[in-house]
């Protein structure tokens, strides 16, 4: 069992009150958000783009936030939600309706997908209410401040948690937020950043989590190893007691954070979990890594980190830390591309990148902090589609030939099998303007590259997603037709899920292709 510990505080954030409006805005201009900077395990498993390709809407209130998700044609509909003022109880409702599932005391993405929530403006900032996500997958936010969320007291919101993830998540990128409390568990706060019951896919990257009895975990029990592929970088934990964070099973990597002031211990990889810590810099901490509280080990690879004034104590029982010369017990593969910074700069680094309010500015493993690119379109408005129109089709044999096919609700006098029989002038149309489509195997049938092509009269395609159908995963996602490439599958079906539209889009093939 956890020892029960007492947090050290710092000076509190100043409480600022801004007056907040009710009601949704669409925005002409196009959001804040660099989803186009998506970086570690958040890239894999089809990738995490948010509401890239989707509406965009201005809302100053939590009431608002839920009413454009209850607003969208429907719960994968991509949306971008630039938020601006301070989100608290007092002005955060349930709103019902068939693309939303939410709740009155917290910010409620529950089975939903495609969303992005950015702060703008003067800042966002959600006061003792926490964002809680379950059930959901492809979810960016960004730029945003979460604080003082009590699981006891008054008034309670998601469990204590600043950030939650629980039940079947997929795909989240949490980037540039600051994520704060004001104590310990005794004063009713839990965990800043908690994923648990089969939440994958995850980066965590140049964020503030701060004054908090528990840093945050990925499993809530010895039991729940169904968690993993999380990425954090270039974060500062500080003032942080324990879990930095806690790992129970999967895998995680922590590169180029910055520890401050870890209490009572730090990164405790346990019940078989596998921690890949490169190049962090730990500063006036205690056992910052190891296997604390349980007798169920956890492992590590280390390599490149720097020790400042970092105790350890003695190996006793269920606390066993990695010190005082941590060596690996382990080896973990990253299948993605990643850029270090040295670690003696990562106090630097991290100092003028990470957090809310920071310009969005990161780092190109230069140490030296750099602007997002200003060329990033981010979502647009879907009553202004883009379509490439068809490109040359891929080297190689189109898998849909002769494959199967079916989908939703088609048009009349339209066929599913019209996009496998290699007839451009034949086609599929949704009855309405959204709808899907699938191509399907007798056996498992590796693919990296889709086609979509269109039929002579057909609306435009708005927003579209490519789904792995045995597994729910997105491989991909765009607007318009054309050629799109994703890391390779093996699976039997694979949908073309069109999520927004202008006019009935005629799919006149769904090519697919193994290279």
């Amino acid at each position: 069992m956890r020892r029960a510990v007492a947090v050290r505080l710092s000076a509190l954030l100043a409480a600022g009150a801004l007056t907040a409006a009710a009601g949704v805005a669409l925005s002409t201009t196009t959001a804040s958000a660099a989803t186009g900077g998506v970086t570690g395990y958040a890239t894999q498993n089809g990738g995490t783009t948010g509401g890239a390709g989707g509406q965009t809407v201005r809302a100053t209130t939590g009431t608002a936030i839920h009413q454009a998700l209850c607003g969208r044609a429907s719960s994968s509909t991509p949306i971008t939600i630039q938020v601006e003022g301070t989100i608290n109880h007092g002005n955060t409702t349930k709103v019902s309706g068939s693309s939303c599932n939410t709740a009155a005391d917290r910010i409620e993405l529950k089975q939903i997908s495609n969303v992005t929530i950015v702060g703008v403006g003067n800042g966002a900032v959600f006061d003792q209410l926490g964002i809680h996500i379950r059930e959901a997958a492809n979810i960016v936010i960004q730029n945003v401040t979460v604080r003082n969320v009590k699981k006891s007291g008054s008034p309670t919101s998601n469990g204590g948690d600043a950030i939650g993830m629980e039940s079947d998540v997929r795909n989240v990128w949490v980037d540039h937020v600051t994520l704060e409390a004001s104590g310990g568990e005794s004063e009713g706060y839990d965990g800043l950043f908690d994923m648990k019951d089969n939440t994958q896919y995850v980066t965590l990257s140049y964020s503030v989590l701060r004054n908090s009895g528990r840093g945050g975990l990925i499993g809530s029990s010895e039991s729940d190893r169904s968690n993993g592929y999380v990425t954090f970088h270039h974060n500062l934990y500080e003032n942080i007691d324990s879990r930095a964070p806690l790992l129970r099973g999967g895998i995680a990597h922590m590169y180029n954070n910055h520890y401050k002031r870890l209490n009572e211990s730090g990164i405790n990889s346990r019940a078989g979990a596998r921690a890949k810590v490169d190049n962090n810099y730990f500063e006036d901490s205690k056992d910052v890594l190891g296997t604390f509280y349980t007798s169920e080990a956890g492992y590590w690879q280390v390599g490149g980190n720097v020790f400042d004034n970092v105790t350890w104590s003695s190996r006793s029982g269920d606390h066993n830390p990695a010190g005082p010369n941590p060596t690996s017990n382990t080896s973990v593969s990253i299948p993605y591309d990643f850029t270090l910074d040295g670690a003696n700069c990562v106090p630097s680094v991290v100092a003028q990148t990470a957090g809310a309010g920071k310009g969005l500015k990161v780092s190109d493993g230069s140490c030296t902090p750099q602007s997002p690119d200003p060329t990033d379109p981010g979502p647009t408005d879907p009553g202004e589609p883009t379509d490439p129109g068809p490109t040359d089709p891929p080297a190689g044999a189109n898998l849909s030939l002769g494959a199967g096919a079916d989908g939703s609700s088609k048009a009349s006098g339209t066929s599913y099998s019209n996009v496998i029989d290699g007839n451009t002038s034949t086609y599929w149309s949704p009855s309405g303007s959204t709808g899907s489509v699938s191509v399907k195997w007798g056996s498992a049938t590796t693919v990296s590259k889709a086609g979509i092509r269109l039929a002579s009269g057909s609306g435009t395609i708005g927003a579209y997603r490519l789904l792995n159908h045995d597994t729910g995963a997105v491989l991909a996602s765009g607007s318009g037709a054309g050629t799109v490439s994703f890391s390779p599958a093996s699976l039997k079906k694979i949908t073309l899920e069109i999520t927004n539209a202008s006019g009935t889009p005629r799919i006149a093939e769904f090519e697919t292709y193994a290279n």
